[in-house]
């Protein structure tokens, strides 16, 4: 059966306690879908197209499956986490318009992004309406706690946008430094969706650090094997040009693993190209960034094996994603919440 416009994508190459878990949530998440939806009523036709677009766009909704099954998890299964997890979701959904802005992305999940189609005076402030409508939906809720972790989480993403705007094209990128972007720019969220689940159970602070912690540990997975992705599967797969990262000046953990062990010689034609490629983003012409500058790059990824061990240190992240739930008690939430740990680094886009 073909999907319907509004509905969330299929999830594939999906450990299949996870993808049973979404399918078990369907009815769930279709509330969540139906609770973002009824957020974007707005006098403005813009905001109602952009709206339309974005969400009939899909995705895997994974935030706000993790923050049903956190709760779960935690023993609550009440009406409260459809609200709470719309709100996660419209968060996800802000930032995303607001980084097609930031990176010049003409593509979002293999369609037009909304500031390709709007320009990116409305896909930002189309973006503010997102961020007030999800604010909205927590002060709602009324929880002190889902509202401070909410808030707390918008502070951290938008820090981490900086971070990473401050260190692109550096070849000089610290793994302490590339951690603490992805920490606030993607982990966060993660981190927060399953805190807030957390909180509607009831649990104590220490269960509750424990599921952020999880959160936390799946997103820099989850983020490290997109940084991945971008150096290993096509345009086909992505959804967008291939190197996006690179192209947009981000030395991300292929990369950055590469440079710690490749020759003098080879670092300085990778800055080298990061510099050129640093000149041709700052003229802001429109035009194609010439794919030699890439190339020592990719060759220094390719010949160090950056890909492979950016891997690798996303399945430690998993490791420690499954021992922070490890002591919770065994059931359909805690399978799916490993089997999503586990997919998060296994994915193929």
């Amino acid at each position: 059966m073909t999907p319907s416009p509004s509905a969330p994508l299929p999830i594939q190459s999906v450990a299949s306690p996870f993808a049973s878990a979404l399918d078990r949530m369907g009815s769930s998440l279709e509330l969540v879908e139906r609770a973002m939806r009824e957020q974007l009523a707005s006098e403005s036709d813009v905001i109602a197209a952009v709206g339309d677009h974005v969400l009939a766009s899909g995705g895997k909704r994974v935030r706000p499956g993790l923050l049903l099954l956190s709760a779960e998890l935690c023993g609550y299964t009440g009406p409260r986490r459809i609200h709470v997890a719309a709100a996660v979701e419209l968060l996800h959904t802000a930032t995303l318009l607001h980084d097609d802005v930031v990176d010049a992305s003409l593509l979002r999940r293999g369609r037009p992004s909304a500031m390709s189609l709007w320009g990116n005076r409305r896909a930002v402030l189309a973006g503010d309406f997102f961020y007030a409508r999800a604010s909205s939906m927590i002060v709602e809720d009324g929880d002190l706690d889902v509202l401070w972790v909410f808030s707390n989480t918008i502070r951290l993403m938008a820090e981490g946008e900086v971070l990473q705007l401050q260190r692109s094209f550096d070849p000089e990128v610290t793994e302490a430094q590339y951690y603490a972007v992805i920490d606030r720019k993607s982990a966060a969220l993660l981190s927060a969706a399953c805190e807030a689940g957390a909180i509607l159970g009831g649990v104590t602070r220490a269960e509750r650090r424990q599921v952020a912690e999880f959160g936390r540990e799946l997103g820099l997975a989850f983020q490290i094997r997109d940084d991945a992705l971008d150096y290993e599967a096509g345009a086909d797969v992505l959804g967008k040009p291939t190197y996006t990262d690179l192209r947009e000046g981000k030395v991300t953990l292929p990369l950055l693993l590469a440079l710690k062990r490749c020759t003098s010689s080879e670092r300085a034609a990778v800055a080298a190209g990061l510099k050129s490629a640093a000149r041709h983003d700052a003229a802001g012409d429109g035009q194609p960034l010439d794919d030699a500058e890439l190339l020592p790059a990719l060759e220094i990824v390719a010949r160090y094996r950056g890909v492979e061990d950016a891997v690798r240190r996303a399945e430690e992240h998993v490791a420690r994603a499954r021992t922070a739930v490890a002591p919770f008690p065994d059931g359909a939430a805690k399978e799916a919440l490993t089997a999503a740990a586990d997919f998060s680094v296994s994915r193929d886009r």
